[in-house]
């Protein structure tokens, strides 16, 4: 018979600890161990503490087998399909104890660096200035999710982290015990998870209003109906099938264009004949939203948020241009120069004067100051300059629009 001396079983993804250090013979609340580090969390409806390696800090959630195992399952197939969901590390069983009991599994994740949970936004009753940015990051996930085939079924703004994103934030999934996968979504399930969606964050905000100090008249209860609004206006520009005159071929580059410029990358592009002999009908195959991702990550090898990357980019073709880089081979050269003489100098002292930031926040953050010190003088502002003057004015960030 198993005993509490028997080693856990664990499925392991590549480049994390093995995890077989820590007490797994005792249930993670009664942990007492030198890996146990504190760090920003939400609110859990299962235990769930967080460890130090040398790989990195990465949260263990304490649960039931069969949630523990469809988590885990969820993540890594979401992983490979979407940047703003919690990184799977391991799935953990501990084969000593009943599979229905709390302890008897845990999900080990990726602590998402430079992130915390969305209820840290909220100011007073609600999310104030904030408000658009939370709406429109849980709708680009919501959209994003659905896309790659999950249907969440819990979301919450307790099942969510935000990280600043640029002038944006992005919303991250961190909970998937009741989510599945399938090769598409029906429109009927994607209704059903936007239901669920309205009625927890309906909770959400009314407890919010309540631990501000007011009551559920002053709860902000229309939150989730505008996610659900925004959702749909995204939704609505990748379902458009564009009828054109076959002549006007430019208005393909247009459709791919709108799309990028939401950050979607455009995996097929269908053109049909049209109900016309001279019009065709285009329908575009949209995939992950990384265009911009992808693109910075290919030019420079630099991994950044979507909105931060799209901001970089900007930064690096700047440069190119008053490099009068024209050729592949200008260009290389160029983007090296970049990096080493401006980008990476830049991060080292974002990190060495502003700890604990994220620093390619903090470089786009400059990047944004930059741009309007150049726009109130009416000429360009040397790199030295803007960042002495960032540095005095405190370090600030993107305005509130």
């Amino acid at each position: 018979m198993a005993t509490s001396s028997t080693p856990p079983r664990l499925l392991i993804q590549p480049g994390v600890p093995d995890f077989l250090d820590l007490p797994w013979e005792v249930g993670v609340s009664e942990w007492d161990h030198h890996r146990l580090v504190d760090m920003p969390t939400g609110i859990h409806r299962h235990p769930v503490v967080f460890v130090a390696y040398e790989e990195g800090v990465f949260a263990i959630k304490e649960m039931p087998k069969h949630l523990a195992e469809n988590e885990f399952a969820v993540l890594d197939r979401l992983q490979h399909r979407t940047t703003r969901s919690a990184r799977p590390a391991a799935l953990v069983t501990r084969p000593w104890l009943d599979p229905g009991e709390e302890q008897s599994a845990a999900v080990i994740t990726r602590f998402v660096p430079h992130a915390f949970p969305v209820r840290n936004l909220v100011g007073g009753l609600g999310f104030g200035p904030r408000r658009n940015q939370v709406i429109d990051a849980v709708a680009g996930l919501l959209v994003e999710i659905h896309l790659a085939g999950c249907f969440w079924g819990d979301c919450s703004l307790s099942n969510l982290l935000y990280r600043f994103d640029a002038g944006a934030i992005e919303a991250v999934m961190i909970d998937a015990e009741t989510s599945h996968i399938y090769d598409s979504l029906t429109p009927g399930q994607r209704e059903h998870d936007l239901e669920i969606m309205i009625e927890n964050v309906a909770g959400d905000m009314s407890d919010l209003a309540v631990a501000g100090g007011g009551d559920l008249d002053s709860a902000d209860l229309e939150l989730g109906a505008d996610i659900v609004g925004r959702y749909r206006e995204l939704w609505a520009v990748l379902e458009e099938a564009p009828i054109i005159p076959r002549g006007e071929s430019y208005r393909i580059r247009e459709r791919l264009q709108q799309l990028n410029d939401l950050g979607f990358d455009v995996d097929d592009v269908v053109i049909e004949p049209g109900p016309d002999g001279n019009l065709v009908e285009i329908r575009t195959v949209v995939g992950g939203r990384t265009f911009h991702i992808d693109r910075l990550a290919e030019l420079t090898g630099i991994r950044a948020s979507e909105n931060q990357a799209r901001v970089i980019l900007g930064d690096v073709h700047w440069y190119l241009a008053r490099k009068g880089a024209v050729t592949d081979r200008e260009r290389r050269v160029a983007v090296v120069e970049w990096l080493t003489e401006w980008f990476e100098p830049t991060l080292e002292r974002v990190d060495r004067e502003c700890p604990g930031t994220d620093p390619i926040q903090g470089y786009c953050d400059l990047l944004n100051f930059r741009l309007e010190m150049a726009a109130e003088r009416g000429a360009d502002v040397t790199n030295d300059e803007a960042f002495e003057a960032w540095k005095a004015a405190g370090f600030p960030g993107f305005p509130l629009e």
